[in-house]
């Protein structure tokens, strides 16, 4: 079965990724497809920057909103929600465009994902139990001596990832980068879609951050947390880690005022959005990594080359 033909548009948080998809569907028929890792929760419209109610009404959207925050979303889900979907454009004769910044999403999409077998739960719960009350630290030290290769590739603060690569050690005796090399293949054949990283001068990035946040603030983002806050869950679960969400819970119980939560908010944002460049600057080096200016063009030209006529 051939691959179909994609637009892929990635970027850094605030970056214009959502504008851009939204011309392009227009201009080419297309249908946008979350690549989001937190636009999935349906709880969180707000806080994540989902589409809003009208843009969806524009042009049709898939896997936004889909799954309650109650439930630990993985990456292999997602490639399964994702190939229904690119099933579905599909047989509908138009353009797939998938958009986000969730880098892992990508890479899975183009180049596949590691066949891991289920991690049993004794082992997945003590590992997490750790991670809750010792930090990531010890954890990270303890990859580095079972699995030096895989930890090498991770941040060392990066507790979702660091924590996962922990489990499979201790669950299946081998290394997740000898996991990646036997996986499910890719969806997308990356020779064969038009694909762009949204790349944002720092200053004006940092400005399109704290605008946004503010925008959020005064479109309800606090009480959709609050709302969030009310069903108790787990604090590890993703859709709890989603940035904003654990500083505004410290200010709904009071820990702090509500310009604290929102600099806390900005400045994890502001971080999050440099790993983001800097992932696929290391991981996705055949990338053109265009101002947003320069994107709609590029993208254009390459999908006209892959679609000749």
């Amino acid at each position: 079965m051939n691959k179909p033909v994609a637009i892929l548009i990635a970027g850094p948080t605030a970056s214009g990724k959502s504008a851009l998809a939204l011309d392009l569907a227009e201009k080419l028929g297309g249908v946008i497809v979350n690549a989001d890792s937190m636009q999935v929760y349906r709880d969180l419209r707000i806080v994540t920057a989902r589409p809003t109610a009208e843009e969806e009404a524009r042009i049709p959207h898939l896997l936004y909103g889909h799954v309650d925050a109650a439930e630990n979303y993985s990456v292999g889900r997602w490639c399964r929600d994702v190939g229904n979907a690119l099933a579905e454009i599909a047989a509908l004769g138009r353009v797939p465009i998938l958009v986000g910044g969730t880098g892992l999403y990508f890479k899975a999409l183009t180049a596949g994902l590691a066949a891991v077998p289920p991690i049993p739960a004794d082992i997945r719960e003590n590992v997490r139990g750790r991670l809750q009350s010792e930090g990531v630290a010890p954890l990270y030290a303890e990859l580095m001596e079972r699995d030096p290769a895989t930890a090498h590739r991770l941040m060392p603060l990066d507790r979702s990832r660091i924590a996962r690569a922990l489990e499979v050690m201790l669950a299946t005796g081998r290394s997740l980068t000898d996991w990646h090399r036997d996986g499910l293949p890719g969806l997308i054949d990356p020779a064969g879609a038009a694909k762009v990283f949204l790349a944002c001068e720092r200053q004006p990035l940092v400005a399109r951050i704290e605008t946004r946040f503010a925008a959020m603030l005064r479109d309800g983002a606090l009480e959709e947390v609050r709302a969030l806050r009310e069903r108790r869950l787990d604090p590890l679960l993703p859709a709890m880690k989603a940035h904003g969400v654990p500083w505004l819970v410290r200010h709904l119980n009071g820990d702090i005022s509500l310009d604290q939560a929102a600099a806390g908010s900005i400045m994890d944002t502001r971080r999050y959005a440099k790993r983001q460049h800097t992932w696929f600057r290391n991981q996705m080096r055949d990338w053109p990594m265009l101002a947003a200016d320069d994107a709609i063009a590029s993208i254009l030209n390459q999908f006209r080359d892959l679609n000749p006529r």
